[in-house]
């Protein structure tokens, strides 16, 4: 059952994803060869408790971090470690912020120093391709169209599509209805109303698209070795258009 969110609803949710922007601009600057992830971990804990927020997916199906950190060919689901960051490596961080009760979803890839032409592009066509899917986002069009045109324009730039993992609702829960698949026909699938909030958040791969699961059961990482990249905010469907509530700007 897809629930619409009311303008409190959706006011609520800007504000915690305000709280996951801001927390993005921060880990950006702290970024660097040699900084651990469980050292960006902890930054994120300490960073949402000073403003009275909390990291959603710890503790979710046993989750144990507050954040995900997926490096180079990990596509997504990655556990913070003891393992330097390297030169040259490229990091998704995916976290989901409460506060007040109130959700925002958003991952973000950042580049570890001075990264190769390839990865650069990479991450390039995987921040465009979301916002490709975000214009899709309007009263009347359907869920397919969103999917359709990250699909193509991720493929025109020789790279491919995860389909094991998708977009989603959000709100009071983490995951609700619809899916939103980052791959597709257009003008299939659920039509898009007024009032939904969801997930846009494409994981591109360097090469194909298929994954694999580590011993861990969470995380995923591409089955031939190559990159993997994602960005992904939270969106409202309003009259006016997407209202994007963990705009970076």
């Amino acid at each position: 059952m897809i629930v619409l969110k009311s303008e409190r609803e959706i006011k609520m949710m800007q504000e915690a994803g305000e709280i996951l922007a801001s927390c993005h601009k921060e880990i950006q600057k702290i970024i660097r060869p040699g900084i651990r992830t469980l050292e960006i971990n902890t930054f994120v804990e300490d960073y949402l408790a000073a403003r009275r927020a909390t990291p959603e997916q710890r503790g979710y199906r046993g989750y144990p971090y507050a954040i995900c950190a997926s490096v180079n060919d990990e596509i997504c689901h990655g556990f913070p470690n003891k393992k330097p960051l390297r030169n040259g490596d490229i990091i998704t961080i995916d976290m989901v912020v409460n506060y007040n009760g109130a959700l925002a979803d958003s991952a973000w890839s950042y580049a570890v120093g001075t990264i190769s032409d390839k990865a650069l592009h990479l991450l390039k066509v995987t921040k465009e391709s979301l916002y490709k899917g975000i214009e899709q986002v309007q009263i009347g069009n359907r869920v397919g169209d969103i999917g359709y045109a990250i699909q193509t324009f991720v493929e025109k730039e020789g790279f491919s599509v995860v389909r094991d993992f998708t977009g989603h609702g959000v709100g009071p829960h983490m995951h609700e209805e619809p899916s939103i698949p980052h791959y597709g026909k257009a003008g299939k699938g659920i039509r898009l109303e007024e009032g939904m909030v969801i997930t846009i958040e494409p994981m591109v791969n360097a090469g194909v698209w298929q994954c694999k699961i580590d011993e861990n059961e969470w995380t995923a990482r591409t089955v031939d070795g190559k990159l993997s990249a994602q960005y992904e905010h939270t969106i409202a469907i309003t009259s006016n258009g997407p209202l994007i509530l963990t705009d970076q700007s």
